[in-house]
């Protein structure tokens, strides 16, 4: 079964904006990468561009929410904090790999978006619900709340970081790095408990 214009439009959305960010990702390019019409895009996004790139930023935040979700459920029974930090990353180690280090963050994109608020503003609402997500899994394997909030903002800063290093570098060391570090932290503040 083949996807609709909408849902096209959103995923050409979503890859394009990873790989060239808000700005570069010009109509005509995400029409064409879409195969869809003007006509498609106005039908299903009446007020343009901007309204696509917010609606392929709710689903992106889902789709990252989700794998949050479940590695906040994940962590208390974890059977080490470098296994749990592997599994964590690997959800955009994965997609920057085989995108061949093209496949940049979505949200980062967003987030810099200065010339729409509403999109920018998405992005920081997805910040905000991934840290307070992950955040509630470190309190439950035992991390006191406040060096949880600030430990799982921490987490996806280095997630942010390390997805910008390999694209640059074109190889996954910084996530390697990124395990390490988190593996270390993570297990020095569940050994406090």
């Amino acid at each position: 079964m083949t996807a609709g214009p909408r849902a096209r439009l959103i995923a050409s959305t979503i890859t394009t904006v990873q790989e060239h960010g808000v700005h570069a990702a010009g109509l005509n390019e995400l029409l064409k990468r879409s195969n869809a019409s003007r006509n498609s895009l106005y039908q299903h996004f009446p007020s343009g561009k901007g309204e696509l790139v917010e609606t392929a930023a709710r689903i992106v935040s889902r789709m990252v929410y989700s794998h949050v979700s479940r590695m906040a459920d994940a962590l208390p029974g974890s059977p080490s904090p470098e296994r749990w930090a592997d599994e964590l990353l690997g959800f955009w180690r994965e997609q920057l790999e085989t995108s061949e280090y093209r496949a940049g963050s979505f949200m980062m994109a967003a987030a810099l978006d200065e010339l729409d608020p509403v999109v920018q503003s998405a992005a920081g609402q997805a910040f905000a619900e991934w840290t307070a997500r992950l955040a509630d899994g470190m309190v439950a394997a035992g991390i006191e709340r406040a060096t949880a909030c600030s430990l799982s903002g921490f987490t996806l800063s280095v997630i942010e970081g390390a997805i910008l290093q390999s694209r640059a570098l074109k190889t996954s060391h910084p996530f390697d790095d990124a395990r390490v570090q988190l593996g270390l932290l993570l297990r020095h503040h569940l050994s406090a408990r």
